[in-house]
C-alpha cells in the first residue's frame, strides 16, 4: 500500500529542512546608545544568518559589531544602513549582536534584525516504510529544495521593499516638515514687512507735517 503524498511530503520536509530557531525583532536605538542582543549557538559549524536594517533615524546608518565566544570578532562595520551575512560557527557558545549609534547627538535609530541559527544536520536517507520509488523521491527533493530557496528569496525581497518604503516615507515627513517650516517662516516674514513698510510711511508723512507747519 502506498503512502498517501501529503505525508510523504511531510517526511520530505522533516528530513531534508535543517532545524533552525529565529528571533526577529525591531528595536529603537537611542542616541548616545549602544545596544546588544545574544544568541546561544549549542553546535559547531552551525550557520548564524544575521540581518539588519536602519528603518528611520538620521541618514538611515549605524555601527554593528557581532562577537563570538571568548571576545572573538566575527563582523563589524560603522555606519552602514542594512546588512545580510550568513556564517559558520567555529565553536558553540554565546554570541553578541551590538548596534552602536554613539556617533549620533540626538538622532534616534529604528532598526529591524533577524539572527537566524541553523542546525544543517540531515537525515542520510528517507525512512523505509514511505513504498516511493527513488526516483519519485528525488523529483520530490529536488522541487522542495527549490520551494524553499524560493521562498527564502521573496523574504528578502520583502524585507527590501519594507526598508525601502519606511526609508521613503521618512523622508517624504522630513520634506514636508521642511516645507511647513519654511511656509511659517516666510509668512512671519511677510507680516514682519508689511509692518515695517507701514511704520515707515507713517514716519515720513509724520516727518513731512512737522517740516510744512
Amino acid at each position: 500500500m502506498m503512502t498517501p503524498l501529503p505525508l510523504l511530503l511531510v517526511a520530505l520536509l522533516s528530513s531534508l529542512l535543517p532545524l533552525a530557531s529565529a528571533t526577529a525583532l525591531t528595536y529603537k536605538l537611542g542616541a548616545n546608545e549602544k545596544a546588544c542582543f545574544f544568541s546561544d549557538v549549542p553546535t559547531k559549524g552551525a550557520k548564524v544568518a544575521f540581518y539588519f536594517a536602519v528603518q528611520s533615524g538620521g541618514s538611515f546608518d549605524v555601527d554593528y559589531a557581532v562577537v563570538g565566544p571568548g571576545d572573538r570578532s566575527v563582523l563589524e562595520g560603522v555606519k552602514e544602513r542594512q546588512g545580510d551575512f550568513v556564517f559558520t560557527a567555529n565553536e558553540p557558545g554565546e554570541y553578541r549582536f551590538c548596534f552602536d549609534n554613539e556617533m549620533s547627538t540626538f538622532a534616534e535609530k529604528m532598526v529591524d534584525f533577524e539572527v537566524a541559527v541553523e542546525n544543517e544536520e540531515r537525515a542520510a536517507t528517507l525512512p523505509s516504510k514511505q513504498g516511493a520509488q527513488p526516483e519519485q523521491t528525488s523529483v520530490l527533493e529536488e522541487s522542495i529544495l527549490k520551494l524553499s530557496a524560493q521562498v527564502s528569496t521573496i523574504n528578502r525581497n520583502q524585507k527590501y521593499f519594507r526598508t525601502r518604503e519606511n526609508r521613503n516615507f521618512s523622508t517624504v515627513r522630513s520634506t514636508e516638515k521642511r516645507i511647513f517650516n519654511f511656509s511659517v517662516i516666510e509668512g512671519v516674514m511677510m507680516v514682519t514687512m508689511a509692518g515695517l513698510q507701514v511704520f515707515i510711511v507713517r514716519f515720513f508723512f509724520q516727518g513731512a507735517r512737522k517740516g510744512y507747519v
